[in-house]
């Protein structure tokens, strides 16, 4: 009886036979170690990215320049106004107990701020997107109060909330809202008609259009206004503490100014600095973790 499989046929290439397209064994062998070889020969390169070489070489010039005194020289400052850095790191490695305290409890008032400020601002959002005419004030609400400075906040959320941590994180509140809200708006908003359709299509009520396509469109929005909050957090949290706190960086600083020890104030201003690039990159680390998914992210 025939049989019905099909025989086997030589691949045959057209320049050449079938041994031209037998393995090769020490031909992948040679394959698979170039590129072991092009990472190994690139870790040197990564070291002397000029991405982060530049930036470290102008830092240390700036340091020398400062320790130097050659702005002081040159915008007429005296020590007192403008401490080196020699001195500034004495008093950070004189203080470096309490600055580490006082350093956790504003990024403490910070991140707490920012988490219930974006949060509120989301929801504003999305308020605004599933209900444009009701909505769409609220944006122009949040704007507003974004409007209103600091300064101004500081004194009337110290009174609300008295002297702890909630009247702190109560002014990056309100400081942070603003760009979350607008941010996230325009993410769901600026969705792909052709997948809004395709949405329609297969009869996705309205929760489901916004799970799966406004949200997800919008979570580059998001962690755009994240790491625009991360900042303005920091700033909210350390001027709420000029007016009214017993407590952290903003509280040292003020005091540091008021008494004339200026190397800690400015140990107040690099430690802050610090935190706040931190804060940063965190929030950057979670967005590559999020949403890999963006044509950013594959890049």
């Amino acid at each position: 009886m025939a049989s019905n499989s099909v025989p086997d046929i030589p691949f045959i290439t057209s320049t050449g036979t079938e041994a031209d397209s037998a393995p090769n064994p020490a031909a992948n062998n040679r394959i698979s170690s170039e590129p072991g070889r092009q990472k190994n020969s690139r870790r040197p390169l990564q070291l002397l990215n000029p991405g982060i070489l530049l930036p470290l070489l102008a830092g240390v010039i700036f340091l020398v320049l400062w320790e130097v005194q050659v702005f002081h020289r040159l915008f007429d400052l005296k020590k007192y106004q403008l401490p080196l850095p020699s001195a500034i790191a004495e008093a950070m490695r004189d203080n470096l107990s309490l600055l580490l305290s006082y350093t956790g409890y504003t990024l403490a008032e910070a991140v707490l701020g920012m988490l219930i400020g974006s949060g509120c601002g989301f929801l504003i959002a999305l308020a605004a997107t599933a209900w444009p005419r009701w909505g769409g004030g609220s944006l122009s609400m949040v704007a507003a109060l974004n409007a209103v400075p600091i300064v101004a906040l500081a004194p009337i959320m110290n009174l609300w909330f008295g002297d702890g941590i909630g009247s702190r994180a109560a002014i990056v509140t309100a400081t942070t809202m603003a760009a979350m809200a607008i941010n996230a708006y325009k993410g769901m908003a600026a969705v792909d008609p052709l997948a809004l359709d395709l949405m329609h299509s297969y009869a996705a009520g309205k929760p489901a259009v916004f799970r799966h396509l406004r949200i997800q469109n919008s979570l580059p929005y998001v962690f755009t206004a994240l790491k625009i909050n991360t900042t303005a957090s920091m700033i909210g949290a350390i001027v709420g503490e000029f007016f009214f706190s017993s407590r952290g960086l903003g509280y040292l600083l003020s005091n540091s100014i008021k008494v004339a020890k200026m190397p800690l104030g400015w140990s107040c201003i690099v430690l802050a600095a610090i935190a706040g690039v931190v804060f940063y990159l965190v929030v950057e680390r979670l967005e590559r973790v999020f949403i890999k998914w963006h044509p950013s992210r594959r890049a």
